[in-house]
């Protein structure tokens, strides 16, 4: 009851104070100096506040809707995902010196076989007009004395149930990068107790790219079928920055022949 009362005396207020300021904004034509100069001190105290607010609105407002899963989805599409890692803050949004099988958020996991870390990882805001995807996740590689750098996306579930073979598996990606380098996809998909694997290269003449990963040429049982999971792997990351503006995986079955 309390917090209604407020709002009703709040809106009261609120209708008084810009009656008020209308009807000043009325007489200042012939209103004297002195009146004038009283006024022009009062409305440049409220409107230093004004604008603080103004500019924070405009600011988050035009930021992607954290938790947001909107994206472009080919037709046909029956499941569709965006990992959380992209849609929600973590609760430690980074990390220096990542060790080897780093879990940063459930679902996602740094794998690298160097000696000594020189590889700094952190979730951040985007901020783009552009953006669709609330975060993005950012690698900062210096000097990298390892054969392999990976970043482990699990799927969920829904993913699995009632996958087919003749099902295609897309991911999207939008990738900013500091220098070029090669970035392959793994599709892993577990069946009783074997894994299928097919591997794509992202072609990245473009920010924005997708691979798709045909299950009609497995040996996958889909009747057995457990978990699917993705890797991302980079290649000769070495004194480079990564940011994985948006990573987003669907599925569609392909068109009968």
């Amino acid at each position: 009851m309390g917090g209604k009362l407020d709002g009703v005396l709040d809106s009261l207020l609120q209708r008084r104070v810009l009656r008020r300021w209308e009807e000043l904004a009325e007489a200042a034509p012939a209103a004297g100096l002195e009146d004038l100069r009283g006024w022009r001190g009062q409305a440049r105290a409220m409107r230093r506040h004004l604008d603080r607010v103004i500019h924070q609105a405009e600011h988050r407002l035009a930021l992607p809707v954290i938790g947001s899963n909107a994206f472009r989805k080919p037709l046909g599409t029956d499941w569709a995902w965006r990992p959380d890692l992209w849609r929600g803050p973590m609760p430690v949004p980074g990390q220096a010196a990542v060790p080897n099988r780093m879990l940063f958020c459930d679902g996602a996991t740094v794998f690298h076989d160097c000696r000594l870390s020189e590889l700094t990882v952190r979730q951040i805001r985007n901020t783009r007009e552009s953006d669709v995807a609330p975060f993005g996740f950012r690698m900062d590689v210096f000097r990298f004395d390892g054969s392999f750098l990976s970043l482990v996306v699990d799927l969920p579930e829904d993913a699995a149930r009632g996958l087919k073979l003749r099902h295609l598996i897309r991911l999207d990606v939008i990738v900013e990068l500091e220098k070029p380098l090669e970035i392959f996809a793994r599709l892993n998909v577990k069946h009783g107790p074997n894994v299928e694997q097919m591997v794509l290269e992202l072609p990245l003449g473009a920010e924005e790219v997708m691979v798709e990963f045909d299950l009609t040429y497995t040996k996958i049982n889909e009747k057995r079928i457990e978990k699917l999971w993705i890797d991302l792997i980079f290649e000769g990351p070495e004194m480079n920055q990564i940011i994985l503006r948006d990573v987003t995986v669907s599925r569609r079955p392909r068109a009968d022949l």
